[in-house]
């Protein structure tokens, strides 16, 4: 876990690190520049790592306590891009 954040929240709770990245990918293009340099700064972590913490966020009950409709709509994107690389793959197969 990055500094500055508290210790690990008791079980089915989400720590301050999760939330503070949940509540980054509600309002991220708030920030100025590029998003990767914000998740640089902001969490001290790789745009890659960035993306794979979020990923198992949003599978997370506890997430979509926090904020059903942010998690509702990235589940549906990354639903949307999944079906897309499969369509994709397939058309290739051809």
């Amino acid at each position: 876990m990055s500094a500055g954040y508290g210790a690990e929240a008791p079980a089915g709770e989400l720590d301050d690190h999760e939330r503070a990245i949940l509540d980054f990918e509600r309002q991220w293009w708030k920030y100025a520049g590029a998003k990767e340099q914000a998740v640089r700064e902001l969490f001290d972590m790789t745009p890659t790592r960035y993306y794979q913490v979020l990923n198992a966020l949003i599978d997370r009950p506890e997430a979509l306590v926090h904020d059903p409709m942010l998690v509702k709509r990235l589940r549906r994107l990354r639903s949307s891009r999944q079906r897309a690389r499969s369509a994709r793959r397939s058309d290739g197969d051809s």
